[in-house]
C-alpha cells in the first residue's frame, strides 16, 4: 500500500529531520511506525523532497538508494540523525559520542559520492543537480550544528516528531498546527467536556 508524502509528512522544515521523522510517535514503541518498512517508500520520499525541500536545497533531485547496502545506510544516517537531534532538542546540546557516530557515518557516505560531485551544505538558491538522498540528508544536519540553528530544534508532543521552529519568537508549539495541534485542541475539548458533563450527573 502507498503512502501519501504531503506537506503534513514535511513538517520537519529541513530534509535530516524529514528523514528522522518517516518514523511515527518514537517515543511511544507499541505505537511507532516506520514508513520505510517498506522500501519502495524510499523512492517516492526522495521525490517529495525535491519538492517540499526547495526552499532548503533550490531545484535539486535526491537520488533514492536502490541497493540493500545503500538503504542500509540510510537507515543508518535517519538513526543517528535522530539520536543527535533529539538529545539537542531535550537542551542536552550535541552530545559527544552520538556526534562522534554521525560524523563517522557521513565520512563513509560522502567518501561513496563521484569524485566529480561539489557538495555544498543546503542552499535555496543551489543551480538544478542531482545528490544522493543520504548524503543530502546528512548535509542538511550538519548545517543544524550552527547554535541559533540548533536552539530552534523541537519535539512535537503529539507525534514525537522532530521539527525546526522558524518563527520569529520561536513561539511554535506542534510541528503542524493544523494536524497534531488541532488534535490536541480536540482531546483538551474533549477531556474539559467530559469532565463537565460527570460533575453535572449527565
Amino acid at each position: 500500500m502507498t503512502f501519501d508524502w504531503n506537506a503534513h509528512r514535511f513538517s520537519g522544515g529541513v530534509l535530516a529531520l524529514d528523514l528522522a521523522n518517516t518514523v511515527i510517535f518514537r517515543e511511544t514503541p507499541e505505537r511507532s511506525q516506520d514508513r520505510f518498512s517498506d522500501p519502495a517508500e524510499v523512492p517516492r520520499f526522495a521525490m517529495a523532497a525535491a519538492n517540499f525541500r526547495q526552499g532548503e536545497w533550490g531545484d535539486i533531485q535526491f537520488r533514492p538508494p536502490v541497493s540493500q547496502p545503500g538503504i542500509a545506510a540510510l537507515m543508518k544516517v535517519r538513526e543517528a540523525t535522530n539520536k543527535l537531534f533529539r538529545a539537542a532538542a531535550r537542551g542536552e546540546g550535541l552530545r559527544p559520542r552520538t556526534l562522534s557516530a554521525f560524523l563517522r557515518l557521513g565520512s563513509e557516505i560522502v567518501c561513496d559520492e563521484p569524485d566529480d560531485q561539489k557538495l555544498t551544505l543546503p542552499q535555496s538558491s543551489g543551480k538544478a543537480g542531482e545528490l544522493s538522498l543520504t548524503t543530502a540528508a546528512f548535509l542538511s544536519g550538519v548545517r543544524l550544528f550552527e547554535p541559533s540553528r540548533l536552539e530552534r530544534i523541537k519535539i512535537c508532543p503529539n507525534c514525537h516528531w522532530l521539527y525546526f521552529d522558524g518563527s520569529r519568537n520561536r513561539s511554535r508549539r506542534w510541528c503542524d498546527m493544523r494536524v497534531c495541534g488541532n488534535r490536541a485542541k480536540a482531546r483538551r475539548h474533549y477531556d474539559r467536556n467530559g469532565r463537565l458533563a460527570e460533575n453535572s450527573g449527565v
